[in-house]
């Protein structure tokens, strides 16, 4: 759907301190904001009500959008399967491109609002009518790699307030302008994993039990039992229950035949991998095979890289320095300086 450009702005509000003074900001560049907040669960009344609080506040239009089900069928779901199938997810990577970036900028298309805003740390740039997304002022709190997938038709349409602001400068604001969030606390976790537990919240929702399997050395000594797949992503050494004479940390998932493989850390160490599902931001790759910089973590550091493009689905990364615990199922995103090139799955 086509919608032709106006002054109407739809601002993505959580209830939290970031997406309040986007929706402020956003008033003061001069365009009338409409705030909306997900509901993503059905127990959400408190964010729905920060977020009105703080649009009623600001004299602008608001509104809640029951987004439960696509929620469970694009994030949740897929969460799940990842575990079940020794891969480790990255839910945040995917509520972006379907629900944020997707599901209300459909809404936003249905109201005849132009523009989106979020209260995400990163900077879109326009050059030469093409449209680049760049890193964060405030490193600390960079979320460009969390925003690979986005396209030239979504960035033409977004904006991102907090860009050049640090989180320091954010409360500031918020605390001068009254807001009664200005001091709240930033979510650590993932919002359907509170506790950080995981696997119980996946096996509440499969209502599933995860069989049990071998710890085995790469050798194929047997070390002890494991309490199930879902339990261990590659790197982790803590809560595994094996003492032996060296630290031991998960290096492999064998699917196939339910065992954890163990190994000593220099075994984590990779200097190549694949990535799937790709999307580059100006709609295709540099070069058939370029050199960049690359992150396989969030908060890891840029290290640099060669890409090659196999297919429209599939990269080849080979790294100059290996990189430690490059894992299955975790977002690969390109850099050239602060821009953001794209990303994908790694495979």
């Amino acid at each position: 759907m086509t919608i032709e450009k106006n002054n109407k702005i739809l601002v993505a509000m959580s209830g939290g301190v970031d997406s309040s003074v986007t929706a402020l900001l956003s008033k003061e560049m001069g365009l009338t904001p409409t705030g909306v907040t997900m509901v993503l669960f059905d127990d959400e009344n408190k964010n729905v009500t920060d977020a009105k609080a703080i649009c009623d506040k600001l004299y602008i239009d608001f509104f809640p959008i029951d987004l439960k089900n696509v929620f469970k069928e694009k994030v949740i779901d897929e969460f799940i399967d990842y575990y079940e199938n020794g891969l480790t997810p990255n839910p945040c990577v995917r509520c972006n491109k379907y629900l944020k970036f997707g599901a209300l900028l459909n809404e936003a298309n249905k109201k005849n609002i132009y523009y989106f805003a979020t209260g995400h740390y990163a900077n879109v740039e326009e050059k030469d009518g093409l449209f680049y997304l760049k890193k964060a002022k405030d490193d600390t709190k960079d979320q460009s790699y969390m925003l690979y997938s986005l396209t030239q038709e979504v960035l033409s349409r977004v904006k991102f307030p907090l860009g050049n602001l640090t989180k320091k400068e954010v409360r500031e604001i918020a605390e001068k302008n009254g807001f009664h969030n200005a001091n709240k606390s930033d979510s650590e976790d993932i919002c359907f994993v509170p506790d950080g537990d995981y696997a119980e919240v996946i096996k509440k929702y499969t209502n599933k039990n995860y069989p049990k399997g071998k710890f085995l050395l790469k050798d194929g000594t047997v070390l002890g039992e494991h309490k199930g797949i879902i339990y261990y992503t590659i790197g982790m050494r803590k809560g595994l229950g094996i003492s032996y004479k060296y630290p031991l940390y998960v290096c492999e998932i064998d699917l196939k035949n339910n065992n954890i493989i163990l190994s000593e850390e220099k075994d984590l160490y990779k200097d190549n991998f694949l990535v799937r599902d790709y999307n580059f931001i100006l709609g295709k790759a540099p070069d058939k095979s370029f050199e960049c910089m690359v992150k396989t973590r969030y908060h890891q550091k840029e290290v640099p890289c060669k890409v090659d493009v196999i297919d429209e689905k599939t990269l080849k990364i080979s790294l100059f320095s290996p990189l430690r615990a490059i894992t299955k199922g975790q977002a690969s995103v390109f850099y050239d300086k602060d821009y953001v090139l794209g990303g994908g799955t790694i495979s």
